[in-house]
């Protein structure tokens, strides 16, 4: 079973859907026969690689909240990060442009370590405050999760995977994926959204039942 995932590493509900993903599969009877994917989705590909708005006056402008209603909004997401143990740090985020460390967690599934790259830059973007679109950032981040040196820094001089990344994103429109995180398992079932692992756990269910029948 494959299940496929569209999310940005600069999504806070993204994060929670990888840990609610990871409980459902927890307790999945046939967990050893999945295969997770992770594919490519751009929150704002027009973003620069490094924003000079803080995270607060950049989202109380983009969605026309007042700074009290962004601190409430970040509170709420910080305590449901909580609840799934993560760390959220949100006004200490350093927003930026997401396509090279989505071309990075591509090199990752080259190299059999998709997940262990796409969880190392979701934990600096949303524990550490750490630049996502900073190259020299990337680059640090993407040899901690022990991605080869050379192949790293020649990615991010060129456009390796830059095509894969541009795939991901065309797929989630045929699909009609409008937010994310959005799941697909086998290609025929979607749920979308940060859902609890209890539904995931349920989608997941169900899929297999109808494979088996």
């Amino acid at each position: 079973m494959k299940v496929e995932v569209w999310s940005d590493v600069v999504c806070p509900w993204c994060y929670l859907g990888k840990r609610r993903l990871e409980g459902a599969l927890a307790r999945f009877d046939h967990a050893d026969d999945v295969e997770v994917v992770w594919r490519s989705y751009e929150l704002d590909p027009s973003a620069p690689a490094r924003r000079e708005l803080s995270p607060q006056e950049h989202l109380a402008q983009k969605y026309g909240m007042t700074h009290e209603q962004v601190s409430a909004s970040w509170a709420k997401l910080t305590g449901l990060a909580a609840d799934e143990g993560l760390e959220y740090h949100l006004d200490r985020s350093q927003g930026g442009n997401s396509f090279d460390a989505h071309r990075l967690i591509h090199l990752g599934a080259a190299h059999g370590r998709q997940d262990e790259v796409k969880e190392r830059l979701l934990r600096a973007y949303f524990t550490e405050g750490e630049p996502i679109g900073d190259r020299d950032t990337l680059e640090r981040l993407a040899i901690e999760a022990d991605l080869p040196e050379d192949e790293v820094r020649e990615l991010l001089a060129g456009d390796r995977f830059a095509d894969e990344v541009r795939a991901d994103e065309t797929a989630a429109r045929d699909y009609g994926i409008g937010g994310v995180p959005f799941f697909a398992i086998d290609g025929q079932y979607g749920v979308s959204g940060a859902q609890s692992s209890e539904l995931l756990l349920q989608a997941l269910d169900q899929a297999w039942a109808e494979r088996a029948s």
